[in-house]
Formats: structure tokens, C-alpha cells, sequence
């Protein structure tokens, strides 16, 4: 496992994440049960993972609470531990700024902690990114300032997002939708390496069809059924030229993962796992980076074949 810099007074993080969605007790999709969720947790951490990323809305609280089980067996000074605020544990949305400090001492007892390395505004609409105009951002920095957070950002999707984020607060975390299908941000990688931000790459796999997995055919009942026949033959004819431009003997998912490692500003990728098996053969990325040539060709082949489409999460 390879370690980058994340944030100032936290360890370095892992290259590779455990982003804890799936660890969530959910009706929406086969989740794992509580010891399933810890023990990859804990396999996780054995295998180099320090870096584990949730949030209150996760399985209504079970994703913060299973991780807060697993991390009474661990060093909690070796643990990066990043949450949110924003879509809250009921299930709702609050993105008022007199409900973070209940947020985050919800998110501190069910993870079983005094302190997270960074609590970041999960998705909010993007007017919330200006700290002129918001009160938001001083209240985060009085929790910096008490010990409860070291530090605070944003999960955002766009390059206009988090420009405005970075150049209006004093964010140093950013939780970015980037893989090889969605590279708005990059264009804003060199101002967070500016500023010290460190930035977390979300949905690496695009929601799976960069595992390699799904096809025009391919039918979804939960979340993923969002995507029209229009859409899902639009990105399978997307995945089948991206497979031309990578080597022939790397798995898509391995070229998807290290592609998004191949930027210095990245400092932690989160696929989701929902097994062992799938935490191995995402780690395995590490071993076998992907070519400054290939990196080349897949920024090309998004600058014109794929922003042209304004491709839907």
C-alpha cells in the first residue's frame, strides 16, 4: 500500500479507501450483515486501509455505527476517519448551519471517536459553496478550533463547485466525482495542490460500469435504474472504447482505479466493496499504475467523446 498526504496533523491516508456506503444496513440493496461489515472493516485495515469514508445518512446511522464497532479493536491515532453533514441520519435533508454541531455529535458517538479528521457538506447545492454569502464555514472552524474536527470541505461534482469552495473558505478537503467517464474537476487539481487540499475520488467505478459489469442490456432495480435505454447504450458504447485505450492485459476496473491515482493532487480513491474478494482486487491497483501514455489517451478521448455528451451521474 502506497501513503499520501491528506490533511495537516492526520496520518497519511491509503491510496485506496474504504468508502462505507455499502457497509449500511439497507432495504434498498443486499447489504452485508453487522459482523460481515466489520470484518471488512477490520480485514480492510490488516490489508493497509487507513482511510474510511461514511456518513449519518448511510444506512440511517448503521454504516457509522458498524464502523464504530469495528474501530474499538483498532489504534484510533492511525485511523483517517471522514464523514458528513447535510442528509442527515433520519434519512432527510438539512442543510441549515444550526444543525451541523448536532450532525457531527451524532457522527462522533456512533463511531466511537472524539474527533474526525475531516467533516465535509455533503452535496449541497452549489450557492452553499461560497463562504462569503454562508455561516456555515464559521461554525466548522470553531469545531476545528475545539478539537472536534481537524478539518472541513465538501463533496462535490463539478469544477465550478469546487473552484468556488476552495477560493471562498478555508477548505482542506474535497470529496470529488472523478473517474474516467466524469473529469470536470481535474481542471480545478492544480489550485487544490495550491492551496493544500486534499482531495478524495469518489465513485472511481462510475456507479459500475467501469468494473467492467454492465452492458446496454443491463437492468437495475435500485438506485441505478435512474439511467434511460438511451443512457445505458450511450455509456456501453463509452466503456467499449475505453477498453482500446488501455493495455490489453489490464482489467477495466484496474485501469479505472489507477487512472484516478495517476494525479498527484489525489490523495484517496473509495471504490465501494462489498467483499474481501472485491477489497483485494481493488488494493491489487497499486501494484501495476497505469501508463502516463494511457492517462494521455483517456483525457483525450473525455475532452472529445465524452464531454460533448454531458453524460448523467
Amino acid at each position: 500500500m502506497n501513503y499520501n498526504r491528506f490533511i495537516e496533523k492526520s496520518p497519511n491516508v491509503s491510496e485506496i479507501g474504504l468508502g462505507a456506503w455499502q457497509l449500511g444496513e439497507s432495504s434498498d440493496w443486499q447489504s452485508l450483515s453487522e459482523k460481515e461489515a466489520i470484518d471488512l472493516t477490520l480485514q480492510a485495515y490488516d490489508l493497509g486501509v487507513n482511510f474510511f469514508d461514511t456518513a449519518p445518512n448511510y444506512g440511517l446511522g448503521t454504516s457509522e455505527l458498524r464502523l464504530g464497532k469495528a474501530f474499538k479493536h483498532l489504534d484510533r491515532d492511525k485511523l483517517v476517519i471522514n464523514t458528513k453533514f447535510g442528509h442527515t441520519v433520519e434519512g432527510g435533508i438539512n442543510w441549515q448551519s444550526d444543525h451541523i454541531r448536532e450532525s457531527i455529535e451524532g457522527s462522533l458517538k456512533r463511531l466511537n471517536t472524539d474527533y474526525v479528521d475531516s467533516l465535509i457538506f455533503h452535496n449541497p447545492p452549489i450557492e452553499y459553496f461560497d463562504g462569503n454569502k454562508n455561516d456555515h464555514y464559521e461554525i466548522l472552524e470553531r469545531l476545528v478550533e475545539q478539537g472536534k474536527i481537524r478539518a472541513y470541505g465538501a463533496s462535490v461534482d463539478t469544477y465550478d463547485e469546487m473552484k468556488l469552495l476552495i477560493e471562498t473558505t478555508n477548505s482542506k478537503v474535497v470529496e470529488a466525482f472523478f473517474n474516467i467517464l466524469h473529469q470536470d474537476v481535474r481542471r480545478a487539481f492544480d489550485l487544490a495542490m495550491d492551496k493544500g487540499v486534499g482531495i478524495i475520488a469518489k465513485i472511481p467505478l462510475d456507479s459500475g460500469w467501469l468494473s467492467g459489469k454492465y452492458n446496454a442490456d443491463s437492468t437495475f432495480t435500485d438506485i441505478r435504474s435512474r439511467w434511460s435505454q438511451d443512457d445505458k447504450e450511450t455509456r456501453a458504447k463509452l466503456v467499449g472504447k475505453i477498453k482500446t485505450l488501455i493495455p490489453q492485459e489490464m482489467e477495466l476496473y484496474h485501469a479505472a482505479i489507477s487512472y484516478c491515482l495517476a494525479y498527484d493532487a489525489v490523495s484517496t480513491v473509495i471504490p465501494g466493496n462489498k467483499s474481501i474478494d472485491q477489497l483485494k482486487n481493488n488494493l491489487a491497483c497499486v501494484n501495476n499504475p497505469i501508463s502516463e501514455e494511457t492517462v494521455k489517451k483517456l483525457e483525450e478521448f473525455f475532452k472529445k467523446d465524452v464531454k460533448p455528451l454531458n453524460l448523467p451521474w
